[in-house]
């Protein structure tokens, strides 16, 4: 009997044991703010703000795993929706109509602005005009003929920069000759680079950051200068125009969060609203939402370091 008990008392002990254990690796295997693992669906148009991003937080913060996908913004707005994406980059805010889709399922999306980027204008380099007025592409796109543009080219019908520049000429669809789609802004680029008197229309964002692979590309093209529907002044899609709100075509970007608890999209969306994430989108050739402060520090002499 007291053999029983003895060996009772053991398996209690290692049944409770190894309840712990599991108990401990459950706790630790727990999605939190600075781990686990998430994806992150992101408007195409703006993919390498966020790859930088997501490199910088995943190398400060080892517990976390984000894993980026690439869409239209029609997909994307589509997927979460209907709950099949939890944490999206947009270039815009959720609509009205948007939002009460959610209230209705209980979801309250919390929606952070953390950057102004831009759709930018491109030309093959044999053309020497690097100016262009907005008016011209508005009429193009309400289907009026211009000897200046052979055509237009965008990224993906469902393209954030399709549904902007729709919603600017007032058009329901795009017209059906002389515009040109493709799937990613890299092959816009290609495209205008190869063939005169298109005008490829991109999210700046690509123009910053070019990839390595696209460097002798990018050798082919000019970026246009645009004047505005209410302006007599050309503009750059640069830091400095967009944040004298003088470039005409410029875009908030968004991380809206959709989980529904406090996980890794919520410090996500945190760390790119943050100082780091706002001096890495400063270092993109974006505009961040709150410029980065310097701290200098005044000597009241001179102090050799090699000494």
């Amino acid at each position: 009997m007291v053999k029983y008990s003895k060996a009772l008392g053991l398996f209690v002990f290692v049944f409770l044991f190894a309840m712990c254990n599991q108990k401990s690796k459950n706790e630790a295997d727990k999605e939190t703010i600075l781990k686990g693992s998430i994806d992150l669906t992101v408007d195409e148009t703006v993919k390498p703000i966020a790859e930088d991003q997501v490199a910088v937080f995943e190398g400060t913060y080892y517990g976390a795993k984000i894993a980026i996908k690439a869409k239209s913004e029609a997909e994307l707005i589509n997927d979460l929706l209907n709950q099949k994406a939890k944490v999206v980059i947009t270039t815009r805010d959720l609509t009205q109509a948007e939002k009460d889709k959610f209230q209705k399922s209980k979801i309250n999306p919390r929606v952070t602005p953390f950057a102004s980027d831009a759709i930018a204008f491109i030309s093959n380099k044999s053309n020497n005009d690097t100016l262009i007025a907005l008016k011209t592409v508005i009429d193009f796109m309400q289907g009026k003929a211009d000897p200046r543009i052979k055509g237009l080219v965008f990224d993906n019908p469902n393209s954030s920069t399709v549904r902007y520049m729709k919603e600017l000429a007032k058009v329901k669809d795009i017209p059906t000759s002389g515009v040109f789609s493709f799937k990613t802004n890299d092959e816009v680029i290609k495209f205008v680079s190869e063939n005169d008197g298109m005008i490829g229309v991109v999210g700046v964002n690509w123009l910053s950051q070019p990839s390595p692979n696209m460097l002798d590309v990018f050798k082919k093209i000019n970026v246009l200068s645009v004047k505005g529907l209410n302006d007599d002044k050309y503009y750059s899609p640069t830091q400095n125009d967009l944040a004298e709100e003088k470039y005409p075509l410029a875009r908030d970007l968004f991380i809206i969060n959709c989980q529904g608890y406090t996980g890794l999209g919520m410090g996500f969306a945190s760390f790119i609203s943050g100082d780091i994430g706002q001096r890495i989108v400063l270092k993109s050739g974006l505009l961040p939402v709150r410029t980065p402060g310097r701290k200098l520090k005044i000597r009241s002499q001179i102090i050799n370091d090699k000494e």
